[in-house]
């Protein structure tokens, strides 16, 4: 996409607001060469009283021009002023050169509840942070409520929380096979599954470690959430032994949730189901993204709709007090009646935890490169199915709790999380919202040590600190690396006053 800016405005912000309208738009030198590729000018005026945009958007020899101004206001800084300003020019120039408006309007970030979050500290009422977000952000009313019914949840749940609190990670970046929609980093060839054994024996150490350092601390310890990848690839005495070294270095019954990403159906036996809930794991995912056999064909998700009734059915017969599973809205070959068939199948097993993701298009995704085409404005049926979610779930108990956006999301919809009220997977919310630190051991895993400002009167200090992101880097380096990692995280609890 050809790109043309004045004035004080983050280039990566517009291009950002450019993929709204044209997903997977490309800005490179190439593309800025190309003739043919969409255009958007945009200028940004400043005074002393405010800011004004001027946008002119062109696409296949049409040109739509608006502009919008915002006044300074002592709520808000001078770059969110130019923001909304340059959002609001672009939003109006967009709907007019194709006839759309986007369903979260200029908000382009990965958490739209954080926005309601932030109004709500501020002293605004649910109806008033509403408002905001539809006036000043375009976004639509059905969104703007969403946001905001799931900031008030977020909340509450933020209640009484402090910097000693934080939560642990830990990483399984194997998978039996890889989907085509799939771009986390996970091992699926035999000869990589094969560094399982040695990874594991890495891994407990970093567990090890990790939970002496939050006992040495006298951090409190909320979630343990083992992902991946999909954590059930490892075997039942696999599985054991990593149970065992968490239960040997913290009290499991203390916590608030304890999560084991149990993930693609195919992996799972009741002998592991068993182990886990033995070690005191109380929530596990199991998670078919579609019942309809011939999407999930199509996907490269090597189970069947069978193997997922059968896998839910032992988690509930092992005794697993709190399942989650996934839906994704969108996917390549789904449709609304089929989409529709499949929620209302997953409600029938009211399972306590209910995710409906929107087909994202990542760039290393192998379902790139087998449709180029893949990319949509508006989404196909991806609108309808999110908006039967949110009419349906909550019909049936749920209520949404969390929620998260991503690039290249079909039809910028939003990922939603429904849970029956007090089973909220909680360190969902904790980790996308940075409310506190997440300790992260293994491969690819990220720790985020936090200090979150309650009343929001400050953006919350974050410093992270990346684990190697493949398995063999991770096997090679983990002693020095895991030593690394303890001192940043003495370091900045030490900053603030909180030592051994």
């Amino acid at each position: 996409m050809r790109l043309h800016l004045e004035g004080n405005i983050n280039t990566y912000y517009v291009q950002t607001l450019c993929m709204i309208f044209f997903p997977g738009s490309k800005f490179s030198e190439e593309a800025q060469a190309d003739p043919t590729s969409p255009a958007l000018s945009l200028r940004v005026v400043e005074d002393a009283d405010g800011c004004t945009a001027y946008a002119s958007m062109s696409y296949h020899e049409r040109t739509a021009t608006a502009d919008a101004s915002f006044a300074y206001r002592t709520d808000i800084t001078k770059e969110r002023t130019r923001k909304l300003a340059a959002g609001a020019a672009v939003m109006r120039a967009g709907e007019q050169l194709l006839g759309y408006r986007p369903s979260w309007g200029m908000m382009t970030g990965v958490r739209p509840s954080k926005l309601a979050m932030e109004l709500l500290l501020k002293g605004k009422s649910p109806e008033q942070a509403v408002e905001t977000l539809i006036d000043e952000f375009f976004a639509l009313p059905k969104k703007a409520s969403l946001a905001t019914e799931v900031a008030r949840r977020e909340k509450e749940m933020l209640a009484g929380h402090s910097i000693r609190d934080c939560s642990l990670y830990v990483s399984i970046p194997f998978c039996p096979t890889r989907c085509a929609y799939c771009s986390f980093v996970s091992y699926t060839s035999q000869r990589l599954l094969s560094l399982i054994p040695d990874y594991l024996t890495a891994l407990c150490e970093d567990v090890r470690l990790l939970l002496q350092k939050i006992r040495s601390l006298g951090l409190n310890l909320k979630t343990i959430y083992i992902g991946g990848g999909t954590p059930t690839i490892l075997q039942p005495d696999q599985l054991r032994l990593l149970l065992h070294t968490i239960e040997q270095g913290c009290d499991v019954t203390a916590l608030e949730e304890y999560t084991l990403e149990s993930g693609r159906p195919d992996t799972i036996t009741a002998e592991k189901f068993r182990v886990a809930k033995e070690y005191g794991v109380g929530r596990v995912s199991v998670n078919p993204q579609t019942l309809s056999d011939e999407v999930l064909h199509r996907i490269g998700r090597d189970h069947t709709t069978e193997q997922f009734l059968r896998a839910f059915d032992i988690a509930r017969e092992v005794g697993i007090p709190c399942i989650n599973t996934d839906l994704i809205a969108g996917l390549p070959g789904d449709n609304f009646a089929s989409f529709s068939q499949s929620l209302d199948k997953i409600l029938e097993l009211h399972p306590e935890n209910l995710t409906v993701h929107t087909f994202c298009v990542k760039k290393a995704a192998d379902i790139l490169h087998q449709d180029q085409n893949i990319y949509s404005l508006h989404g196909g049926d991806a609108g309808k199915c999110v908006d039967y979610s949110q009419i349906r779930a909550p019909m049936k108990g749920y209520v949404p709790y969390y929620m998260y956006r991503q690039k290249n999301t079909v039809g910028n919809f939003e990922n939603v999380g429904f849970s029956l009220p007090g089973f909220e997977g909680r360190y969902n919310v904790y980790m996308m919202e940075e409310f506190h630190s997440v300790f992260a051991a293994g491969a690819g895993a990220v720790t985020k040590a936090v200090e979150y400002t309650p009343d929001g009167s400050a953006p919350p200090k974050i410093a992270r600190f990346f684990n190697h992101k493949y398995p063999f880097e991770y096997l090679r380096d983990h002693g020095t690396e895991i030593s690394s990692k303890l001192e940043f995280i003495e370091k900045f609890y030490d900053e603030r006053g909180i030592t051994e």
